[in-house]
């Protein structure tokens, strides 16, 4: 189905059994090698950052070069998404929009709740939305026959309403003005699935998997619900203002995956395990808090909750894995310290024996 990668199908159905925690012959694994003849990446100078962004033509021709200069082993995908920074979904919604070296950031639209609210909708002839369905458009004519194509990075619900409105002022507003949040917060989620809708039916409609900067599959309706707003508040504000939507997600997906990201974020996990729809959780402890040793409570939480889980660890962590979890729904997504083809076939050995 992938020219780069000839075995997506029993990948695919690892994927699948994930999802179900359950297991075909092992967990799923994802190794990337480099290949041993690579070529050369094309490259082009701009005046800004905006501008290099915006060159979608080049950077599609890039993203195949790189996709082509890597080998996907075990379960490992090439995918390809149209990445516009992380609140690119809050720029169509009125927010301003700048762009850097290697991100994005937006500039809060919602001033006054009064003036503004009812503003800070999403524009369909937004330059930015066009450009990401270009983009798209493009990338799955690269894609046809050679590798996937996901979504962009959406970030919805709280997160979005913290761009909208700025972090701090709506932490202030969960307390002075609950009403105006929670009814926008309804009402952009509205919008969200909508727009996420445009672009799953282009995926499909393609013959894509769905999957975006997380490098899970599913043939149907998938994403990653977030909140890293969510370290800001209490665990009661986070269930009162946030768990519904979150859960409404879930439920809007036929597949998903949390990011819990930071350690200021684990108050809320036992709220999000009590989400039923909810498949698995992301766990990302953060710049200096890595250690699989030091999270296994958490993993093991997790897993007692009936979620499947996204495991980033080192090479000497694998024996610790292996005795602290069950490798029933457990993908691996990344494991340092992989350089070569016979490590890659040992620690696939290592992990089909794990039982």
């Amino acid at each position: 189905m992938f020219r780069l990668k000839p075995d997506y199908e029993m990948s695919k159905a690892r994927y699948a059994a994930f999802w179900e925690r359950g297991i075909v012959d092992r967990p799923p694994i994802n190794i990337v090698l480099p290949v041993e003849k690579p070529k050369k990446l094309p490259e082009k100078s701009y005046a800004s950052h905006e501008e290099r962004w915006l060159d979608i033509e080049f950077r599609t021709e890039r993203m195949a070069a790189q996709l082509a200069n890597r080998e996907y082993l075990a379960d490992a995908l090439p995918v390809a998404w149209p990445n516009m920074g992380p609140e690119i979904y809050s720029a169509w919604c009125g927010c301003g929009y700048f762009f850097g070296e290697t991100t994005a950031w937006s500039r809060p639209c919602i001033d006054d709740w009064e003036r503004d609210a009812g503003c800070a909708v999403f524009c369909a002839d937004h330059p930015l939305f066009i450009k990401t369905l270009e983009f798209t458009k493009l990338l799955l004519e690269y894609g046809r026959g050679n590798f996937i194509v996901g979504l962009t990075d959406f970030h919805s619900g709280g997160d979005h309403l913290a761009a909208l409105r700025d972090p701090e002022r709506l932490a202030l507003d969960l307390i002075d003005r609950p009403d105006e949040v929670k009814a926008k917060l309804k009402s952009s989620q509205q919008e969200y699935f909508a727009v996420y809708d445009v672009f799953y039916n282009m995926l499909h409609k393609a013959g894509m998997p769905i999957t975006s900067w997380t490098a899970l599959v599913h043939d149907g309706k998938f994403y990653i619900p977030s909140n890293d707003f969510s370290c800001m508040i209490s665990r009661e504000m986070f269930e009162e203002f946030f768990l519904p939507g979150i859960a409404e997600e879930c439920r809007f997906y036929e597949r998903s995956i949390y990011h819990l990201d930071g350690p200021g974020a684990l108050r809320h996990l036992d709220s999000i395990l009590q989400i039923n729809e909810l498949d698995a959780v992301q766990w990302v402890p953060g710049a200096g808090n890595e250690g699989y040793a030091r999270w296994v409570w958490v993993y093991q939480k997790i897993q007692r909750a009936g979620k499947a889980l996204e495991l980033r660890i080192t090479l000497d962590e694998l024996p610790l894995v292996f005795e602290t979890l069950e490798p029933e729904g457990v993908w691996f997504s990344h494991i340092k310290g992989i350089s070569d083809r016979y490590t890659a076939n040992e620690v696939i050995k290592r992990i089909t024996a794990w039982k």
